[in-house]
């Protein structure tokens, strides 16, 4: 990979967690000596957590890849920066130009074990402890739910309800793995924005947090799309 040497790799948590959430798939692909940045984002709004992520690509150099896990994928294809070369889907959600979070979210009818959300009295909605286990990651041991229950961060309405106004994936090499094992995002919804955006599509037996319980699959997939880079073919 050293024709790669100025590749940064960009991953981006969604609701209900933070950076560490994807320390498996950093560990993974900083093992293959490849650059990779945790994005916080506040999960205060779609326009707040895009300006975030902005000012992270402020930071990076040459060619970029953009990683997101669920909401972030609105959040990622909302990012306007000419060195992004392509960006990788993780059970995310892409809701196109005109649309809300909130509306591809529920395009689909809801698993039998998908937590009631509701917002509290500041409008930010948090995950039940209990659905860590049973619904956000039941594929992970017990001490990683906990550990994900105990770090877990909450989202604000705004991310959900504000509409969108640019959809990076029409215009950007994308990859997208479908969880076919997710209790959050029905997989029908993900198999139909994956192919909406004519993703380089994997799907595999994985829960909706794949890049905690999962973490070489998400890597291989991230290394597929830098390996389609101009400056990754040998």
């Amino acid at each position: 990979m050293d024709s790669l040497q100025d590749l940064s790799i960009v991953v981006v948590h969604g609701a209900w967690a933070d950076g560490s959430s994807w320390s498996g798939v950093i560990r993974d692909l900083q093992a293959r000596h490849l650059h990779v940045i945790a994005a916080p984002i506040p999960l205060t709004s779609l326009e707040d957590d895009i300006e975030a992520l902005q000012n992270v690509l402020q930071r990076t150099r040459g060619p970029v890849i953009l990683a997101a896990h669920a909401y972030a994928g609105a959040v990622i294809s909302g990012a306007r920066n000419e060195r992004v070369k392509a960006l990788c889907f993780i059970a995310a959600l892409t809701p196109d130009e005109g649309e809300t979070v909130g509306e591809v979210f529920y395009r689909d009818p809801a698993h039998p074990r998908a937590p009631k959300l509701a917002p509290d009295d500041r409008g930010f909605i948090w995950l039940p402890e209990e659905s860590f286990g049973s619904a956000f990651a039941q594929n992970a041991p017990r001490e990683q739910v906990a550990l994900l229950a105990a770090t877990q961060r909450p989202i604000a309405v705004p991310c959900i309800q504000q509409r969108v106004s640019h959809a990076a994936w029409k215009t950007t090499p994308s990859w997208y793995l479908i969880a076919e094992d997710d209790r959050m995002i029905n997989p029908a919804t993900q198999q139909f924005l994956a192919q909406r955006m004519r993703a380089k599509v994997r799907s595999a037996r994985v829960d909706h947090t794949p890049i905690a319980t999962a973490p070489g699959l998400v890597s291989e997939i991230i290394r597929d799309a830098a390996a389609s880079l101009p400056e990754g073919k040998q």
